[in-house]
């Protein structure tokens, strides 16, 4: 009920809020390892790849347990949606820490595989050791935040990622540099405060959860494994963990390209990929807020209300993304100049800044018709707009114009826009179409 524009502004400014601090981590990790060197940049750019790869392919169950506790708080069933939601954390969880194992056997050869070597290799090392183990911290707070956002409330879990952020950010330099009584740890050390933070963050979600003060309240029976409820997170969810695994992998391969070029190409694209994570961020906010209220709309039998939510969410989101485009393309030397003093990696990533920036928007507005497409449990169709933009259309562009054309690193700056431009016209179509506003939940 009452207006959709107000309802995704109150939703969204505080996932907003929280996913910008949620990159912070990246950022301030980029902010301090850059005061190291470049090969140091270039280290923790190869990982942050690998990184999200973990945390993205089960997070797929985080987002199908945000859709199935939208539809049954729509549907007025606060007890069905608590079970989703004690569920969600136990197989979320569950999925990090084998994820997190497998990572943790296979780190020397994936590093190899990136082209890691020598010195960066040992840098590299030392930081993926420690980052793979706060994937599951990760997952218990991404838990915790999906059942939050099922229900409306956004607002906890962005007072939760401030306090972790604020962990992180005073953690950081003591770690790295070993201020005070703390060893310097060098690149390490800014694994470990992200690691240390992202702890606190999971055990506090949880027990807010278990507390009795939030909107529901999971109890321990909620946790233990019910297979009913799990094959519907995993039968919503996997199609989820397909497409954070392809966005995934894709960043992965093109990690792989970029570092044929060079360290100062692979530290440029590295600092324009953590702003666009802060972007992008922004654009997710929105897209989040369009799944609870498609989510919630949908459980209360309104589609039509539901597809009005997801056009709105598509202008908000023009206007807020494309502004921050532009803004990039306008300051991007100050922005590169930032994290990095060498102007070979200042100029580099100037370009790529200039030229992605003006597609900002357009890849702001898939985020948001996936959102849409998840709140319905629809994830099938956002795995699909995923493919398209990261195997379709960005990497063969890639390396056609890189190496096929001979444009080097501004063929992989450009392959970025072509893409964004092209799914964007795609998911438009897609979303119009309106045959994906039906609810997956049964009644009764």
């Amino acid at each position: 009920r009452g207006s959709i524009t107000s309802h995704l502004v109150r939703l969204s400014v505080p996932l907003m809020a929280g996913n910008i601090l949620q990159t912070v981590y990246n950022l301030v990790d980029m902010f301090w390892v850059g005061r190291l060197g470049a090969t140091e940049v270039a280290a923790v750019s190869i990982v942050f790849p690998t990184d999200w790869l973990l945390t993205s392919i089960a997070m797929g169950i985080t987002i199908a347990g945000a859709s199935l506790v939208a539809q049954w708080t729509g549907a007025g069933n606060r007890e069905q949606a608590t079970r989703l939601a004690g569920q969600t954390v136990t197989v979320a969880v569950l999925a990090a820490l084998g994820l997190a194992t497998l990572a943790h056997l296979l780190r020397v050869p994936l590093l190899t595989l990136l082209g890691a070597t020598g010195e960066l290799f040992a840098h590299t090392y030392a930081y993926i050791t420690v980052i793979i183990w706060s994937v599951p911290f990760t997952f218990l707070f991404f838990a915790f935040g999906s059942a939050m956002r099922g229900v409306g409330d956004t607002l906890r879990p962005m007072y939760l990622t401030v306090l972790s952020n604020g962990l992180n950010i005073l953690l950081d330099p003591i770690l790295i540099f070993g201020w005070g009584p703390a060893p310097a740890l060098g690149v390490a050390g800014a694994a470990w405060a992200t690691l240390i933070a992202r702890a606190l963050a999971g055990f506090v979600g949880l027990a807010a959860l278990m507390s009795g003060r939030l909107a529901i309240q999971v109890r321990p029976k909620d946790l233990l494994p019910r297979w009913s409820l799990a094959r519907q997170l995993l039968t919503i969810g996997g199609p989820a963990a397909v497409d954070g695994a392809a966005r995934s992998f894709s960043s992965v391969a093109m990690i792989a390209i970029v570092t044929r070029f060079g360290p100062a190409v692979t530290a440029a694209y590295g600092i324009v990929m953590r702003v666009m994570s802060l972007v992008w961020t922004t654009a997710g906010a929105v897209g989040q807020a369009v799944g609870t209220g498609v989510g919630q709309n949908l459980g209360a039998d309104q589609p039509q209300r539901s597809r009005r939510v997801a056009w709105t969410g598509i202008a908000l989101n023009l206007v807020v993304v494309g502004t921050g485009g532009l803004l990039g393309v306008l300051l991007a030397p100050w922005i590169v100049g930032l994290f990095v003093k060498d102007p070979t990696v200042i100029r580099l990533g100037t370009d790529f800044l200039r030229v992605s920036g003006w597609a900002f928007g357009l890849a702001g507005g898939v985020m948001v018709v996936q959102g849409a497409f998840q709140g319905a449990g629809r994830t099938g169709h956002s795995m699909i707009l995923s493919i398209l933009n990261r195997w379709v259309f960005r990497m063969p562009v890639a390396i056609l114009l890189a190496w096929g054309l001979g444009w080097g690193p501004d063929g992989l700056w450009w392959s970025f826009f072509i893409s964004d431009a092209a799914v964007f016209a795609i998911a438009a179509l897609w979303l119009w179409r309106g045959r994906w506003a039906r609810a997956v939940i049964q009644h009764g």
